[in-house]
């Protein structure tokens, strides 16, 4: 088995090639390590929207129970408790 090249000169030299072999090198791997950020980046974010979201649902129906307790404390009649809003669309 014959190596491909005779030396690491030759190698980093790439028969004439250096240049554009690297830089589409450079290129490859500095797309790669920004898809790799971007994806922990915007999982980051995801997961904080999620728990933002379970704890406002977890307020709603903490305060629907809260509602339901002093109305009947108070003899009233109770409305119809309010539901969290889980089609994912932000209101203004």
């Amino acid at each position: 088995m014959n190596a491909a090249f005779s030396s690491w000169q030759a190698f980093f030299n790439m028969g004439g090639y250096a240049f554009y072999v690297w830089l589409s090198v450079a290129a490859t791997l500095i797309s790669l390590i920004a898809l790799v950020a971007h994806t922990f980046w915007q999982r980051r974010h995801i997961l904080a929207d999620v728990r933002r979201r379970q704890a406002r649902e977890k307020r709603i129906i903490q305060s629907n129970i809260e509602a339901k307790k002093r109305q009947g404390a108070a003899g009233e009649k109770s409305p119809a408790p309010v539901k969290p809003d889980l089609s994912g669309e932000k209101s203004l």
